[in-house]
């Protein structure tokens, strides 16, 4: 690289924009911060605020892996004067008077692991909830950390299973909302869960749950969220980890082969994605005459637009539509208190070594705080 490339290099280096970082005081407790992030949501069911949100979540390169200057024209000129509208109106059907319901369930998710956390260690632990895209935002959940003096993150992306269109996006805006920031925390990423036990021992349970209500179907169908089959090609291991899932998921229900399914749904484009679509194999379930179907989307740890209006309702009725007789959809696990404990249990394996001592004693801080006064300190 030349001198010119270098220069270049070095000035496209996001400037430090916290210079005097947070006031710090040498008595303050050890704080470790947890950022739980989910995808997202539009501020509101209407064409503008989806217009946005899906700007922002359609220009990611790691959502679409194609050349700039063509995904421009085709996503401004296209999909962003034609989709907007017609999300706008499927988000309406299942958004209610406190908003989105993946807004409202992951605030309370947030609200029980702050609880759970602090019942556990005290007031030496901090959860703020972000969203991928749209808000509260990755920069705003990361400041509200920064303000309460997390020296230590662990970042926590609601997604099981991996993939660079999921998870990855999130490590990416968090490093270069750190980029900014002077005095970095020390950090820790979960990249996955897709086959931690306590998940799939309530995946497990929700559906005996549901079952010992709704009685047992003839066929379980797992529907996760799908991804282009060339990012699969390309290394991606999200298809391996859905699929562990499901035979996880299989085994903990001692389902045998005929009786469960693993299907892909929510599809952009003409592109090929991962298959089987829960669509089409929804509708050939009905087609065939198997009369009796519940689905469950062990992929999204909210409910959201994909799973309550795209599977509970399009997809129902494509079944019932082919001749099938009976539709069930079981929901997330949301704010369910099994799941908040997975997620503690997961929190907790990943945050190994920083949680017990979280809390320093009040005489431990006195004590450093007059150590550094003795050294000069003003604080």
């Amino acid at each position: 690289m030349n001198n010119v490339g270098r220069w270049r290099r070095q000035t496209d280096v996001k400037p430090v924009n916290k210079p005097n970082d947070m006031a710090f005081k040498h008595d303050d407790p050890d704080i470790t911060g947890v950022l739980l992030v989910n995808v997202g949501t539009p501020d509101a069911p209407d064409r503008a605020a989806v217009r946005r949100y899906l700007k922002e979540f359609l220009w990611d390169p790691r959502v679409v892996e194609m050349a700039r200057p063509l995904w421009w024209l085709v996503l401004n000129l296209v999909i962003l004067n034609t989709r907007p509208r017609r999300s706008a109106h499927a988000y309406a059907k299942v958004w209610s008077d406190a908003g989105s319901p993946l807004l409202v369930i992951s605030r309370r998710q947030h609200a029980a692991l702050q609880a759970g956390l602090q019942e556990q260690f005290g007031t030496g632990v901090k959860v703020a909830l972000a969203m991928r895209y749209g808000n509260p935002s990755i920069a705003a959940g990361l400041e509200e950390l920064r303000q309460a003096g997390a020296r230590r993150l662990l970042v926590l992306p609601l997604y099981p299973q991996y993939s660079a269109t999921t998870t990855a996006s999130v490590f990416d805006a968090v490093t270069q909302e750190l980029q900014g920031w002077r005095w970095l925390p020390e950090m820790r990423f979960i990249n996955h869960y897709h086959d931690f036990p306590a998940y799939i021992a309530v995946l497990a349970d929700s559906v005996r749950n549901y079952w010992s209500e709704h009685g047992e179907p003839e066929r379980l169908v797992m529907s996760f969220h799908g991804i282009p089959e060339d990012y699969f090609r390309a290394g991606d291991p999200y298809h391996c980890e859905c699929q562990k899932t499901g035979r996880l998921l299989a085994a903990a229900l001692d389902l045998p082969a005929d009786r469960w399914l693993l299907t892909f749904q929510s599809r952009l484009g003409p592109k090929q994605w991962l298959q089987p679509y829960t669509d089409k194999t929804l509708k050939a379930l009905g087609k065939a005459g198997v009369n009796n179907v519940h689905v469950i989307c062990p992929g999204f740890s909210v409910d959201c637009l994909e799973t309550l209006e795209e599977i509970r309702l399009q997809d129902g009725d494509i079944f019932l539509a082919a001749g099938g007789k009976h539709f069930g959809y079981i929901p997330c696990l949301n704010a369910d208190p099994a799941h908040i404990a997975a997620l503690l249990q997961l929190i907790g394996q990943h945050a190994g070594g920083w949680l017990p001592d979280a809390g320093t004693g009040a005489q431990q801080l006195a004590e450093r705080r007059q150590r550094a006064v003795a050294m000069g300190a003003q604080d």
